[in-house]
């Protein structure tokens, strides 16, 4: 019992200072990315309360007599109404499955397991958004949405957690804050009823969002031939065949059916879906994801 209760806290000591060793290189790398993609700020693009200028647009009946911008009208024969831009703080969820399953990269030596680029992409689109003073917060964690620098540091230690046991995990449906966004990160090769369940929900309060399936070239392309042997990173489950060849059809009819169906609920609650490989650029993916939260939907 004694050595039991000394090694515990030393165990969880070396478990602690490894995962703190792990947030420099994560915050620089989603650093170095967020900076490819603007150095300003995250732009709301719609009129609204605000005192940043957007734009002039010109005077239409119903619009009031003291709204006109009498200088800019001046210049011309037509009246112009002077736009400012929506500065309301937005709320963004972000969920980042952190199943084993996630943990795979068909080529280590070259491509970053899949867990890996969830989370500098996940980190990458909150600093974009704090910096334009959004409120982010990640669906698993009760606290609210926060904005600042001090929220960047509670989002990374939570998406730098303990290793799960199992190989698979899934969103909750939960109770979003009124005109919030969602961004999800998962190979989605889980069940799928809790994300449909999650979409629905979702859809209910209107949030819109994203899902981003992330998938490694290998799991794409079934590269397999002869003996076999598949097993979860888990090694929960195991499967061994003498003709793997023979399973590829199946199994890419499978993977497409997935993809659809995720498409296809995405659409239903107006979310969009991106399916992301671990040999693309980040970036692209990361100009996609923050494109689609300034377009609302």
């Amino acid at each position: 019992m004694t050595a039991q209760a000394g090694h515990g806290p030393a165990r969880l000591r070396q478990a602690a200072e490894e995962h703190a060793a792990r947030f420099p290189p994560l915050l620089a790398e989603a650093q170095r990315l967020a900076t490819s993609v603007t150095p300003g700020a995250h732009g709301r693009r719609r009129e609204g309360t605000g005192e940043e200028f957007w734009q002039f647009r010109p005077a239409m009946p119903g619009d009031e007599w003291r709204n006109i911008d009498w200088r800019r009208s001046a210049r011309g024969d037509s009246h112009f109404i002077r736009q400012h831009e929506w500065q309301a703080a937005q709320s963004v969820l972000i969920w980042v499955d952190d199943g084993r399953s996630m943990a795979f990269s068909g080529d280590p030596g070259r491509r970053p397991a899949k867990i890996d680029r969830a989370r500098v992409l996940a980190l990458a689109l909150a600093i974009l958004l704090l910096r334009g003073g959004e409120r982010v917060g990640l669906m698993d964690d009760p606290t609210p949405p926060r904005t600042g620098r001090a929220q960047l540091d509670r989002l990374m230690a939570g998406l730098i957690g303990p290793e799960r046991d199992d190989d698979h995990v899934s969103p909750v449906a939960q109770l979003f804050p009124r005109g919030a966004r969602a961004v999800l990160f998962s190979d989605f090769l889980g069940d799928t009823d809790d994300v449909v369940n999650t979409l629905r929900q979702a859809a209910g309060q209107g949030v819109h969002g994203a899902l981003v399936q992330l998938l490694d070239p290998v799991e794409e392309a079934f590269p397999f031939d002869g003996r076999t042997t598949f097993h979860s990173m888990s090694g929960k489950i195991r499967f061994e065949t003498l003709r793997a060849r023979g399973l590829r059809e199946s199994y890419l009819d499978r993977l497409a059916a997935r993809k659809d169906l995720l498409a296809s609920h995405a659409r239903r609650a107006g979310w969009q879906y991106l399916c992301h490989h671990g040999d693309d650029s980040p970036l692209s993916a990361l100009m996609w994801l923050y494109s689609t939260l300034q377009r609302g939907r």
